[in-house]
């Protein structure tokens, strides 16, 4: 029978091999975005289409025990780094440093970009718009919470695309600089945190005041600045600040996600399992929704999702938000739009964008 050191003579081999086959890709990638440079396209560095048939291609060729989850994990850090032996790639993000949305940008472009932490959902959509960032990452609704209305507000005055999405599940947990619940004399967290682990801090630490910030990430600065205080924020928030995990996963309910956008100037390329986001302006008459959403049914389009928010032009008149299977140059889908037009007073197309696919 093969020596422990034996075993581990192989994985050093291995290791090599895996080395030298790694600087092969990137003398490739190098080249390709030599190629891209001179065509004009270094804005577009970043590839939806390719990168979705990168990880088909892997999960179809995927011999095991890796599960095609872990095989994603490796390879998007391998593209992240990529990119940017191409350009560099700065995603301007809602921050601070450890907000979920800091951690949904690294799960969507891995953690080679360039990351920017932007203070308000607003100024992510101006950086972006700017050109000062390649990407912007905001929350636009969450599985417990609800919707984030400013995120669907800023499509009324912003000119950004919706260039993807990403289902970021939500973990929070007890973070410190303490190391017993007693030392505690203040919580810091966003309303959407305490609100979804209320029970929890009922039951185990009902006495110190629990004050509302801006972010998770925010709260994580305050409980690193101050060992009398705790924040109920992310691990990655745990790691950034140098905060104990005092406790983990104490949120009320389990399957808590935040849909995030990812937002771009330029739209993405088309993929083989797309989704579309309109903004649609109806007329304020009765049946006017059954008369929006009847194309649609008509047509077999799946609504994934539908919102409404006050117009803005006139009071009781409402805009509504819609997510529906498929792009936006798919026949079914430019028939059933073309219809929508002549019963709607107004449409934007918000983005056509690859739907994020989950791997079991």
């Amino acid at each position: 029978m093969p020596s422990l050191e034996s075993y581990r003579s192989d994985i050093d081999r291995i290791d090599d091999q895996i080395l030298r086959l790694l600087g092969d890709r990137a003398k490739a990638v190098i080249a390709i975005g030599a190629i891209k440079m001179a065509n004009g396209e270094g804005v577009n560095l970043h590839t939806a289409n390719r990168e979705a048939k990168v990880f088909e291609r892997l999960f179809k060729n995927n011999p095991g025990p890796y599960p095609n989850e872990a095989i994603r994990h490796v390879f998007r850090e391998i593209m992240s780094a990529s990119l940017c032996l191409e350009g560099p790639i700065k995603v301007a993000y809602l921050g601070p440093k450890g907000t979920f949305t800091h951690l949904a940008g690294i799960r969507k472009l891995g953690s080679s970009a360039e990351y920017i932490p932007i203070h308000s959902i607003k100024g992510v959509f101006q950086e972006v718009c700017r050109g000062q960032a390649n990407f912007g990452i905001v929350p636009v609704e969450n599985s417990t919470e609800g919707v984030v209305n400013h995120t669907l507000d800023m499509f009324f005055e912003s000119s950004a695309t919706i260039y993807g999405e990403i289902s970021q599940e939500i973990s929070h947990h007890f973070l410190s600089k303490a190391t017993t619940l007693d030392e505690i004399k203040t919580i810091y967290s966003h309303p959407h945190a305490i609100a979804q682990c209320r029970n929890w801090i009922e039951d185990n630490i009902p006495g110190p005041p629990v004050i509302d910030v801006f972010s998770t990430g925010r709260a994580a600065e305050l409980a690193a600045e101050d060992p009398t205080t705790a924040a109920i924020a992310s691990e990655l928030a745990a790691k950034i600040y140098g905060l104990n995990i005092m406790e983990k996963h104490i949120e009320g309910h389990l399957n808590n996600y935040t849909r995030f956008l990812v937002l771009s100037n330029h739209a993405p390329e088309r993929t083989r399992k797309s989704k579309t986001s309109l903004m649609i302006y109806t007329k304020d008459r009765p049946g006017g929704l059954c008369d929006l959403l009847r194309p649609f049914a008509t047509h077999g389009i799946n609504l994934t999702r539908v919102e409404s928010r006050p117009s803005r032009q006139k009071a009781w008149e409402y805009v509504f938000f819609i997510d529906i299977e498929g792009h936006i140059d798919d026949e079914l889908v430019t028939k059933t739009i073309h219809e929508l037009e002549t019963q709607t007073l107004g449409m934007k197309l918000l983005g056509s964008y690859p739907a994020e696919e989950h791997e079991k």
